[in-house]
């Protein structure tokens, strides 16, 4: 049985960093005004990056065993299939009353 991992000063703040960063792109982004599926994906890819750099760093992941890696991965991939199944029902969706 391994001991448990600490993690040091500098790794913490480079995450926390990191996340600062993603976060000003977030916003960044939102004032870019992107076309309209764009701004979403672009958003769910920085929330992802940002979810993932949490979930490795600060929950340890990054260094425990692989298997719960591999569920991490696994999760993810469901998450975006439930996401892009949703995003093409709702985008090619035909209107049951026309706008006027």
């Amino acid at each position: 049985m391994s001991g448990h991992h600490i993690s040091t000063d500098k790794t913490l703040l480079s995450v926390a960093g990191a996340l600062f960063v993603l976060t000003v792109l977030t916003v960044a982004v939102h004032y870019l005004a992107l076309p309209h599926p764009w701004s979403i994906f672009v958003a769910m890819i920085v929330a992802v990056m940002k979810a993932s750099l949490v979930a490795l760093f600060f929950m340890n992941l990054y260094w425990d065993a692989k298997f719960n890696s591999m569920l991490f991965v696994a999760s993810i991939l469901f998450l975006a299939l439930l996401v892009g199944l949703s995003m093409l029902d709702t985008l090619f969706r035909v209107d049951p009353v026309p706008g006027f």
